[in-house]
């Protein structure tokens, strides 16, 4: 029985497989819109961990199962012997025994790093308070749909350097495009420890403006995330002039884009004029997470299929 390959951070896989990956979302989601039916998965069955609230997550993973022919099951930690302090090592033995792929959404990477490493099948990371895979996975997609290649682009992160910024940072040096992270004192980006090389496809700014100056894609996210709600009206403060408006969008490039990975709050971290603009392709953010998690799953149980 050869190792399975899973899916905890960006850079698990490589430049190429990620061009197939999205080729295979192309593909997976124009059949989709046909509405021909695509079971390769049929009799799989993939098991959903929470310990993290989620819609985007559950309802992404749950329907593409159900459209590539298998069946996902939900459980929440709350509700599992997980919460109730089994060792996160026995149940990755023993859940990876009754099933065929594993998606977990939960508080420290370490964990999905340690069920991974003792799994029989191939793992998900759905969201950790490191990083957010399958969120840039969709984002990246949703960008080549619109403007084409991402290789040499620009995206400006404006706000906190959460888990999805980290997420951009390490695709950009898988994917070579550059990410100009805005962040104010005390929440920059701490490149060191989480590995980051060089400034080639990472620079730090203190000025909002400035980082969206001339870049391809404005992106951003909720000034406080899931773990961190103790700190929100500090951060409510500190974020203040962190809100992407019209006038960051208008020193962006002209075809650029918005995306945000949802929940949003207008008025915080974005306004409404640009949520809800021309430029926003939020929307097809958040259908396309569908998509490349179909393919991901795909990819991870059955390897490159050419049709």
């Amino acid at each position: 029985m050869s190792a399975p390959r899973h899916y905890l951070q960006f850079k698990d896989l490589t430049r190429g497989e990620y061009e197939y990956l999205f080729e295979r979302t192309r593909w997976i989601k124009e059949k989709f819109k046909r509405y021909e039916p695509y079971h390769p998965l049929f009799d799989r069955t993939l098991v959903m961990i929470f310990e993290k609230a989620s819609t985007r997550t559950r309802l992404s993973f749950e329907a593409g199962m159900h459209q590539l022919g298998g069946s996902a099951i939900y459980l929440n930690t709350r509700d599992s012997q997980l919460g109730r302090g089994e060792p996160v090592e026995d149940a990755a033995q023993v859940i990876s025994r009754m099933s065929d792929i594993v998606m977990i959404r939960t508080f420290e990477q370490a964990i999905v790093e340690r069920f991974a490493a003792q799994s029989r099948v191939p793992v998900i990371n759905g969201l950790t308070n490191e990083f957010h895979p399958c969120q840039i996975l969709a984002d990246i997609f949703t960008f080549i749909e619109q403007r084409g290649c991402i290789q040499g682009k620009t995206v400006a992160w404006v706000g906190d350097s959460n888990n999805v910024c980290n997420t951009w940072l390490q695709a950009a040096e898988v994917l070579d495009f550059a990410v100009n992270v805005a962040s104010p004192p005390g929440y920059e980006v701490d490149a060191e420890r989480l590995g980051f090389r060089g400034s080639a496809h990472f620079r730090a700014f203190s000025d909002p403006m400035a980082a969206c100056e001339g870049v391809d894609l404005v992106t951003t996210d909720v000034w406080t995330s899931m773990g961190f709600e103790a700190e929100n009206e500090a951060r409510k403060q500190a974020f203040a002039d962190w809100c992407v408006d019209a006038e960051m969008m208008a020193v962006a490039r002209p075809e650029a884009v918005f995306m945000h990975c949802l929940p949003a709050h207008r008025g915080e971290e974005v306004t409404a004029e640009v949520i809800d603009g021309p430029q926003s392709v939020v929307w097809d953010e958040a259908e396309n997470r569908l998509h490349v998690q179909k393919a991901l799953m795909e990819f991870l149980l059955l390897g490159r299929i050419d049709n």
